[in-house]
């Protein structure tokens, strides 16, 4: 009896110690005094001085680093398999689109996976470009479509859609078109590609079953520390699309803006770090581990991030929870890693577990990158007025309201990708 009341008490004191360590900051006073890596130093203390020395020196370490100590490395090449064409339709979305859904087949090891693209593309426009990005609760819920096939993929359950038992099902169609401006992307010139980030990795900490198991040797059931993760294995996902992309001969892949929103708002950005052939980035509310310093231990942590979804990233990183302080990168410099290109960091005023400074702080210290490249970044350190956005190269908005993602979002990010990549 007395073990049993000692083993509790111990429980307890150890869940009140946790629970201290990952208490939010969200008191600028309280942010850690720390040094910003300077993106355009070598780790051999060599000063970057022009493109060829960012590009061959540089990039490739910073690259290195993010790869073996955040994102994980992919342990192997995986091409698409085969392509199947479920569905299409010459007049879809109120007769304004035509609609695509592409079955990607993968096999190796003999394990195999597939996923399913969602593509709206504007009639008008013989070679369309293209916003990529991952869906939250599967492709039929970004439009009220009858004809958006329902993924049979496992999800987090969600009661107020319909969804329990880990299905999708037919109440939730549509339930995300808030999250979705297709209608204005295709009074634009511009199409929608979608995928249900779940068919090519499930959200939860099982590395059983999604991509991973594909590139397992014998008896393994677990990543390596320094592989990856599930934000790698998404952002893996967003290249294979890409793949696919490059096929299609109604898109023109030379503007393919990849976009997240939240973790696939870091999704994107890795994809965008590790596959240059996307002609722009968008990261909106993408906070640790996304557009926002890590150094500044405000809202969400490495600690806490990696203990609520110790899948997202290679086990390395856990190296580096609560000890930020530690790491010889940050994410100004994963920014970085996208210049020339034009990329967009969005934040929220309401969303301060995300950092909307740090964010704003991230994009304010990759602008050197830019700014060797002869693009405009972000020269402010403090917060601009909300809904007033900075449509520079590097570009960034704070806007009214919480963590979502919104039509206001949208129509700055329609509009700077217009202007970036000259969109008639």
């Amino acid at each position: 009896m007395k073990k049993t009341f000692f083993l509790l008490i111990a429980l307890l004191i150890t869940q009140l110690i946790f629970a201290q360590q990952f208490v939010p900051n969200y008191d600028e006073s309280k942010v850690p005094k720390f040094v910003v890596p300077d993106p355009l130093v070598t780790f051999n203390q060599k000063k970057v001085k022009n493109v060829k020395d960012w590009e061959k020196k540089r990039r490739p370490e910073l690259l290195k680093i993010f790869t073996q100590n955040m994102f994980g490395e992919i342990p192997g090449d995986l091409k698409i398999l085969s392509v199947e064409i479920l569905e299409q339709s010459e007049n879809a979305y109120n007769g304004k689109a035509k609609r695509k859904q592409v079955l990607l087949h993968f096999e190796k090891n003999g394990k195999k996976l597939g996923f399913t693209i969602l593509l709206y593309l504007p009639k008008n426009v013989e070679k369309a470009p293209l916003f990529l990005g991952y869906n939250f609760y599967g492709n039929h819920t970004v439009a009220n479509d009858a004809d958006i096939i329902i993924s049979d993929a496992w999800v987090e359950n969600n009661p107020s859609f319909g969804i329990i038992n880990n299905q999708l099902t037919e109440q939730s169609r549509g339930v995300r078109s808030n999250r979705w401006a297709i209608e204005k992307m295709l009074e634009s010139g511009i199409g929608l590609a979608t995928i249900y980030y779940g068919e090519v990795d499930p959200d939860k900490n099982d590395f059983t079953d999604g991509i991973h198991p594909l590139f397992y040797t014998d008896d393994q059931k677990h990543p390596a520390k320094n592989e990856w993760g599930s934000i790698a294995a998404w952002s893996w996902g967003l290249s294979r699309a890409m793949d696919y992309l490059v096929t299609d001969s109604d898109v023109d892949v030379s503007k393919v803006i990849v976009f997240g929103h939240s973790r696939l708002g870091k999704t994107s950005l890795w994809a965008g770090a590790t596959d240059q052939r996307f002609a722009a980035v968008i990261s909106n509310n993408s906070g640790c581990g996304g557009a926002a310093l890590s150094k500044r231990k405000f809202g969400e942590t490495v600690g806490r991030i990696n203990t609520a979804f110790p899948h997202w990233f290679c086990d390395n990183f856990k190296n580096y929870n609560n000890k930020e302080e530690l790491m010889p990168f940050d994410q100004h410099e994963m920014l970085a890693l996208i210049a020339p290109r034009p990329l967009y960091v969005a934040s929220a005023e309401d969303d301060q577990w995300a950092d909307p400074k740090g964010e704003l702080l991230g994009a304010y210290y990759a602008t050197p990158v830019f700014n060797l490249y002869g693009k405009k970044g972000i020269t402010i350190t403090e917060l601009p007025p909300v809904n007033q956005p900075i449509l520079n190269t590097l570009a960034y908005h704070i806007r009214t309201g919480k963590h979502d993602v919104t039509e206001y979002d949208w129509e700055q990010y329609i509009k700077w990708a217009k202007e970036q990549l000259n969109i008639e």
